[in-house]
């Protein structure tokens, strides 16, 4: 049974511009560590293809928490929710702390798409209640 579905745009030159406004930092506020760890390597070696991959986190992130219906607030947070590739390429969420036990104690399951090009990054994702 469908829980929830979210989707989102995200325009990557405005993440641009809060990379060059704030740094590192704002990366900091939205990545988790693991998800940071590949932001700093894919910006080091092709910094565009950095900027994109914060956005379509960004992006994912709000599609999300959209689909589960709390929106920013408690127990979602940009850093409990995490967005990973699985190794055929597949996106998936992965949470953490207060987010995961919410999750699961409601019997969710997430299916995630993302897309990016030059301009915008964009996310749908589907929350299914099973069980």
């Amino acid at each position: 049974m469908i829980y929830g579905i979210g989707t989102d745009i995200c325009d990557v030159r405005r993440i641009r511009a809060s990379l060059q406004r704030h740094g590192e930092r704002f990366a900091q506020k939205i990545l988790c560590d693991a998800e940071l760890a590949v932001w700093q390597a894919r910006s080091r070696r092709w910094p565009e293809r950095g900027v994109r991959y914060l956005a379509t986190r960004f992006s994912a992130k709000e599609a999300f928490s959209k689909a589960v219906g709390l929106g920013m607030v408690m127990p979602m947070t940009w850093r409990s929710c995490e967005i990973l590739n699985l190794p055929g390429g597949r996106p998936a969420v992965r949470l953490h702390a207060a987010l995961a036990q919410w999750f699961d104690e409601r019997q969710l399951r997430c299916h995630l798409s993302l897309t990016d090009e030059s301009d915008y990054a964009a996310s749908f994702c589907v929350v299914e209640k099973f069980g």
